[in-house]
């Protein structure tokens, strides 16, 4: 009886103990790529250096917000001009109106803070599923970490609050599931068809996954035709992913604009004008730390697709080669090029590293760097509640002064909008593109504007006028009297502004290093215009 007594308890007791510290680990302890995860919203947004607020740099954002706003008072999407003065009442594809809807529902819910927090996930995601598809392709852990940093600095360039990051984050999610299908078929393939209706619905970058899906099929093509074994399976994947293709290109014209939008998206992307004057849409100058970290992925990736193409591995190498050609034609392509190319770079330097160390003794610093990243790795898939957590829990514990309430006010003319709100939204105003989306969200429906950020809208007619105005052309006097613009909000850099402080026409009344603010003096004879708004007057609506 002593002796079964004393041997009972641990036979029963231990299990049970053991199963559930496993289960605790399993769901409290967080797997490899949720570490990353949360370390990489740490580091770009939490951390000084960057910050939730450079988030909003692009003015963009403004009226993104009012857009989405107008659609959920009225309950539909807006088919002609909601803002100018330039063009009103012509036609107008919100093609970015899903996105549009959840700016503006968040914003109405937390105000900017909604909105940074979500676009700052939605990036951090996009860069873990990166990471999450080295380690599925076996590649070292810490050569993927050294590519994941090098891949989130080079991808800086366009960490904006706009729709086109979630383009970033839903292509990294569909080439997840591409080369998971690529390793093995699965019929999760076939999800990217109402993934891809989604997604037309939220951004144009949907483009980019059709055109990585082309790119597979045709490379799938040569890869069957070069192959030794000539077999009917031989053209399997390229059939498979030619349907996969024609299939998500069709359920794209599930838009409120049908076919029509395909073409004006076409146009858009075809114009030269757009080439020439847009920013993003032109070639990238090769300064700054960041455009540094892309060169160098640049290079690697164009080796990469050699050392493939010699192999006969055609789909990937065209992958990399398309997106290179369409980064260095454009800097805005630069993040897709990252998401795209950095996974297939890794591969083959992983080779390089197990040729290196295939032959190195476990207790060597290569033998011991292999070990560790197998075992660290080793769980990549697992998932647990703590990215959730601290998702949901961080936009509401923290009350820090780190979150925006305003756009920035280096950047923006936060200053000279807030003394002279009433004047501005009153009068015809002559302001930067950027400036006009600031002026969108400050003070819409009153507010309109002469251009903003919606270069598609605008073309080219009224976009090189209002270039040719911003630099101070000959005509400048004309185009100002036919326009017939009554106040003057300019960046000091602009020659225009000169111009204006010469002008016996203008009076300069504001100048606060960020923007000069003029007006007609006909019209500051009428001294209630220039009354300053008083301090809390006019805010930000929330």
């Amino acid at each position: 009886m002593a002796t079964s007594s004393s041997t009972l308890p641990p036979a029963t007791a231990a299990p049970g103990a053991a199963g559930g510290q496993s289960r605790l680990k399993a769901i409290l302890l967080p797997s490899f790529p949720e570490v990353m995860f949360l370390v990489l919203l740490a580091w770009i947004f939490a951390g000084p250096q960057y910050g939730w607020t450079g988030l909003l740099v692009d003015g963009d954002t403004g009226w993104h917000i009012r857009t989405g706003e107008y659609i959920l008072d009225h309950g539909r999407v807006p088919i002609v001009d909601l803002f100018s003065f330039s063009k009103p009442g012509a036609p107008w594809f919100a093609w970015e109106w899903g996105c549009d809807v959840l700016f503006g529902a968040l914003f109405r819910f937390s105000a900017l803070k909604g909105i940074v927090f979500v676009c700052g996930v939605a990036i951090c995601l996009a860069l873990t599923l990166v990471f999450v598809r080295m380690l599925a392709h076996g590649v070292n852990l810490f050569l993927a970490l050294l590519l994941c940093g090098l891949a989130a600095g080079a991808s800086s360039v366009h960490y904006l609050a706009r729709p086109h990051v979630f383009t970033l984050l839903l292509l990294s999610l569909s080439l997840c599931v591409v080369e998971r299908d690529r390793r093995r078929e699965s019929r999760l393939v076939w999800g990217l068809i109402p993934l891809t209706a989604l997604w037309a619905n939220l951004h144009g970058g949907f483009l980019s996954l059709v055109a990585c899906l082309g790119l597979l099929a045709a490379g799938s093509g040569l890869e069957a035709l070069f192959s030794s074994s000539r077999g009917p399976g031989a053209w399997r994947p390229f059939r498979r992913y030619a349907v996969l293709t024609g299939a998500c290109a069709a359920v794209t014209l599930l838009n409120p604009y049908g076919y029509h939008l395909h073409v004006h998206m076409a146009k858009y992307l075809t114009s030269d004008w757009i080439k020439k004057a847009i920013g993003e849409f032109q070639s990238p100058s090769f300064r700054g730390e960041n455009i540094l970290q892309y060169e160098a992925l640049l290079l690697v990736g164009v080796a990469a697709a050699g050392l493939l193409l010699s192999r006969r591995q055609f789909a990937e190498a065209f992958w990399v080669l398309f997106w290179a050609h369409m980064s260095l034609s454009g800097a805005r392509h630069i993040p897709v090029f990252v998401i795209v190319a950095v996974p297939v770079m890794a591969v083959e330097l992983n080779r390089f590293w197990d040729f290196w160390t295939r032959d190195a003794d476990r207790k060597s610093i290569a033998g011991i760097l292999r070990a560790v990243s197998r075992d660290i790795a080793s769980g990549y898939g697992r998932l647990t509640v703590v990215p959730l957590l601290v998702v949901v829990l961080l936009p509401i514990l923290d009350r820090s002064s780190r979150w925006p309430t305003d756009f920035p006010p280096d950047r923006l003319p936060v200053k000279a909008v807030n003394r002279y709100q009433d004047l501005l939204r009153t009068s015809r105003v002559l302001t930067g593109d950027q400036w006009a989306d600031y002026l969108i969200y400050r003070s819409y429906p009153q507010q309109k504007v002469y251009v903003d950020g919606r270069s598609d809208f605008y073309g080219p007619e009224v976009g090189q006028e209002y270039l040719n105005l911003l630099s101070g052309r000959w005509d400048w006097r004309k185009v100002m009297d036919r326009r017939g613009f009554d106040v003057a909000l300019v960046p000091p850099d602009w020659p225009l502004a000169t111009l204006l402080k010469d002008s016996p026409e203008w009076r300069l009344v504001q100048d606060d290093g960020v923007s000069i603010l003029f007006i007609r003096k006909e019209v500051s004879e009428a001294p209630a215009r220039l009354v300053p708004v008083a301090p809390g007057k006019n805010a930000p609506r929330h």
